[in-house]
This record gives structure tokens, C-alpha cells and sequence, in this order.
């Protein structure tokens, strides 16, 4: 990785475009500074030091703590990744978003990302209110703003507005930096994290025993083995052998070839993980805008035994990964129509007759897959959640879906910057 990042800065194009990403990181980090009006910014960073996992914590490491300190960025890039997911998942119920998708060309591609910046915009209120209906239950709004409606409106619109540049700023990415816009400023938020999180973990750490450096060794082994484990599955692949038969066209041969069709072991990527995290913490969330539930209650148990820091909330959670890998996995991996594809290149796969047997046989591997890959999240996500069971006073439950964001957005970019370079030194017949 280091040795592809010196490569590509002594190439002056690519130079440009990392200074400009480093660049519009910086101007995300000062966003992610500024605090908005009427928050009692140090209420509010004592008040999430003592809360427990819920998706506002999620929210908190992705935008690098920007959300328990009330900043301008405090949404960060939540709102735009679930508008993404929504138009995703959309595009499979409703048709004219499916041809858009796949039969629009350009023209379709812009009217999906137009109608993705509207959806952004409007989960960005939705979830700007629910924040001010947060901070306004639990008084950490400064003096006077208390249900106040100026206020009330202030807030809403700076956290909207605030979304919306941190769109921008990873759509300006896009265009003119190294690519991947949004897993860059992702990648940003959770690095800026770290290092509160390292720090609540010497905290807890009594180094006066063995105890405590027990602890500190067996953190940095989970941490290591887990970033090991997520390079080794996320780039391996299973690779289905195709044969193309010859065709002559006039004077030419054509195929006769063997090639490959890889699959992905983890296609599905961290989506499951985003979903079912969410899902597992969103009713906590709900029952934390009501207050402190009385003892003996319904809220109280699931407050208790469905969160982040529970064995119970650990099998859940389980569950719903692997449950969303293979849903995420099924809208966006259609056998039908690989098999159509192969079909009509002239190719098959040795052993299997072309058509609905090579769907099925796709298919077969693919849920074998499916599965190797959804387990391989799982126990990514869980095992710094059973750490956390284990010591009570570490709160790195989240700390799995972390590692994985940042292992993968590192690959990813290494990639990019690797095919980018493969452009620039390609030896071609003038050579």
C-alpha cells in the first residue's frame, strides 16, 4: 500500500487529485469543528461519554465524533448513504427506476443522483428534527433555546445544510480527486475517531496489574487478527471457469478462450452490517426519546438485553446480518442474467448445459458463497461485541463495523489508484 501511494504521488496528475482529496478531507474535519447555534456543545460531549450503544453512537464514529459535540457536520454522511440504499433498494420495486438503472445510459444516471441528493435532503430534515427532539428531551440546548421554536428551526436547518456540503464535498471527490468520495470522507470520520476510542480504552485499563495489560494485549491481537482476517476474505474470490467456443467472422477466428467468472466471497460489502446495526439500535433509540423507562418495564428489558453490549443483542444482530447479506446480495446479483450474458458471448461452463442449468448452477455457488461471506461480516462485527460483554467497561462494541469501513475503503482506494496508474505506464503495439 505505502509502496502504490509514493508511486502515485510522483505522477503529477495523480498528485493533484490526492492534494485536492486531502483538501476537501480538511475543509470536512473544520466543518466537522464548527458548532451549530443554541448547542451546549460540552453538555452534550459529557452526556454521549456516559450513554450507551445506540445509533446515535453509531452516527458519532462514523462522522468522527462530530455528532456528540453538535457541530455543523453532525449528520455527517448518514443522511446521503440511507438516501442511497433507499434508491437502491427502490430500484427493484418500482420499473422505471430499474430502466433508468440499467437501460438510461448517462442521461439515466443523472436523474438517479438528482433523485438521490432530494431523498438526501429530506432524511437530512428528518433526521435533523429527531436530533433537536433529542438534545430538547435531555436539556443540552444552552440557556433560553429550551422548546424554542427560532431555535428549533436554526438547528434543523444548519444540520440540513450540513449534510448537504458534506454531499457536495464527496461529490467534488468524485470529479476531481482520486474517486470514491464518500468512502473517503467515511474513512475520514471513523480515523478521526481512533483515537478517543484507544483513549477510553487506557482509561478502563488498570496497568498496575497484569490484568490491565492482558487487556490491552488481547485488544491489540482482536484488532490485528480482525484487520488480517477482512484484507484475506475481502479479496478473495471464487472463480467459475467459462470456455468461448471459436467463431469465424470472416477472415477471423474469435474466442476459443478460457476465462473466469469471479465471484466475491464478501460481495455484499458492509451494507448488512450498516443495516442490521441499525436495526438492532434503533429501538433503543426510540425508547431513549421517551426518558428513563421505569424498572421492571418492557422499554427497561430491551433497553437491557436487545443492545450492543448483550449476548442476546450479539445473536440478533447475527442474524440480521446474515439475513441482509443475503438480501443485499440477491437485488444486486442476478443469475438469470449473467447467465443470459455468457450465454450470448458464446460461452458456457464446462459440465453445465447454457441456460436455466447454469443459472441454477450460479445460483448454487453463489448462496454457498453468500453465506461464507455473510458469516466472515458476522463474526467481524460480534467478537469486539463479546469483548465488551466480557469487560463491561470498554465500549468498543461498534469497533468491528469501524475496522471493516476503514480496511475496505483502504483497499478499494489502493485499487483505484493502481488501475489509474496501469493507464498512465500502459505499453501498448507503439511500444
Amino acid at each position: 500500500m505505502i509502496k502504490t501511494l509514493k508511486n502515485a504521488w510522483a505522477i503529477e496528475d495523480l498528485r493533484k487529485k490526492m492534494l485536492f482529496t486531502l483538501l476537501i478531507i480538511a475543509l470536512y474535519r473544520i466543518g466537522s469543528a464548527i458548532v451549530v447555534p443554541f448547542v451546549n456543545s460540552s453538555e452534550l460531549y459529557s452526556y454521549f461519554s456516559q450513554a450507551g450503544d445506540n445509533i446515535f453512537t453509531y452516527m458519532n464514529i462514523l462522522g468522527g465524533e462530530a455528532f456528540s459535540k453538535g457541530t455543523l457536520f453532525a449528520l455527517g454522511i448518514y443522511p446521503y448513504i440511507t438516501a442511497s440504499i433507499i434508491i437502491q433498494l427502490l430500484q427493484v420495486a418500482i420499473p422505471t427506476l430499474e430502466r433508468w438503472a440499467k437501460e438510461g445510459g448517462e442521461e439515466g444516471r443523472k436523474k438517479i443522483e438528482r433523485l438521490t441528493r432530494y431523498t438526501t435532503v429530506g432524511l437530512a430534515l428528518i433526521q435533523g428534527w429527531a436530533y433537536y427532539t433529542y438534545l430538547n428531551a435531555n436539556s443540552l440546548l444552552t440557556d433560553g433555546a429550551q422548546s424554542n421554536f427560532f431555535a428549533a428551526v436554526v438547528i434543523i436547518l444548519s444540520l440540513t445544510a450540513g449534510a448537504s456540503i458534506t454531499m457536495w464535498l464527496g461529490e467534488k471527490i468524485n470529479e476531481k480527486g482520486i474517486g470514491n468520495g464518500i468512502s473517503m470522507l467515511l474513512f475520514a470520520g471513523i480515523v478521526a475517531s481512533l483515537p478517543s476510542m484507544f483513549n477510553s480504552i487506557l482509561n478502563v485499563l488498570d496497568f498496575g496489574t497484569v490484568w490491565g495489560w492482558l487487556g490491552l494485549v488481547l485488544t491489540v491481537a482482536v484488532v490485528l487478527i480482525s484487520v488480517g482476517f477482512i484484507v484475506f476474505v475481502t479479496e478473495a474470490e471464487r472463480r467459475i471457469p467459462v470456455q468461448y467456443a471459436k467463431r469465424v467472422v470472416g477472415r477471423k477466428v474469435y474466442g476459443g478462450q478460457s476465462s473466469n467468472l469471479p465471484i466475491k466471497v464478501n460481495m455484499a460489502g458492509v451494507m448488512p452490517v450498516i443495516f442490521a446495526s441499525t436495526m438492532v439500535m434503533l429501538p433503543q433509540t426510540i425508547i431513549g426519546f421517551f426518558g428513563q423507562p421505569p424498572e421492571g418495564s418492557v422499554r427497561e428489558w430491551i433497553i437491557n438485553n436487545l443492545g450492543m453490549s448483550s449476548v442476546a443483542g450479539a445473536i440478533l444482530y447475527l442474524v440480521l446480518i446474515l439475513a441482509f447479506s443475503y438480501f443485499y446480495v440477491a437485488i444486486s446479483f442476478n443469475p438469470v442474467e449473467v447467465s443470459n450474458n455468457i450465454r450470448k458471448n458464446g460461452g458456457f461452463i464446462l459440465g453445465i448445459r447454457p441456460g436455466k442449468p447454469t443459472s441454477d448452477y450460479i445460483s448454487r455457488i453463489l448462496n454457498k458463497i453468500t453465506f461464507m461471506g455473510a458469516l466472515f461480516l458476522g463474526i467481524v462485527a460480534i467478537v469486539p461485541i463479546l469483548l465488551a460483554v466480557a469487560i463491561p467497561t470498554l465500549h468498543i462494541s461498534l469497533s468491528g463495523t469501524s475496522v471493516l469501513i476503514v480496511v475496505g475503503v483502504a483497499l478499494e482506494t489502493v485499487r483505484d489508484l493502481e488501475a489509474q496508474m496501469m493507464m498512465r505506464h500502459y505499453k501498448g503495439f507503439l511500444d
